[in-house]
């Protein structure tokens, strides 16, 4: 009998108690449709440590809770509905900088950040590879 399938919360839960297999974390999360903010006609994100960092939001109540930190209470914050594959395989390496994912950042005990290195975004990508830069990009 097959087990019913962890949802991308879950599995960021059993990862930072230290469990689970990160393997399967990496494939949730690129199996998930996470809510990106929407800036200026653009993915919001955030620079820190060299890496432009795309925030995803797992559902609504996470996406809020990182919206009453960033904007006016009474703003409503556009977002879009993207599968965590297409964020990583597509968006990522159209970026031309090092980036990666960072899911549920405002849910204390709960954030998950999925670095630009081989395994979570394309080789050309990740900063670990040493094909970053070596020509264009698709």
């Amino acid at each position: 009998m097959q087990q019913p399938k962890a949802s991308l919360v879950e599995r960021i839960a059993e990862r930072r108690g230290g469990g689970d297999d990160p393997r399967a974390l990496v494939g949730e999360m690129r199996r998930s449709v996470l809510l990106v903010p929407m800036a200026d006609g653009g993915l919001w994100s955030v620079r820190s440590g060299g890496v432009r960092w795309i925030c995803g939001f797992t559902d609504e109540a996470a996406l809020a809770r990182f919206a009453l930190r960033h904007t006016r209470g009474d703003q409503p914050m556009d977002y879009a509905a993207l599968l965590g594959a297409r964020i990583v395989d597509e968006i990522v390496p159209a970026l031309g900088e090092p980036a990666g994912l960072a899911v549920d950042i405002a849910t204390e005990d709960g954030s998950m950040f999925f670095p630009p290195v081989v395994g979570i975004v394309p080789d050309a990508a990740a900063v670990d590879s040493g094909a970053v830069g070596e020509g264009p990009r698709s």
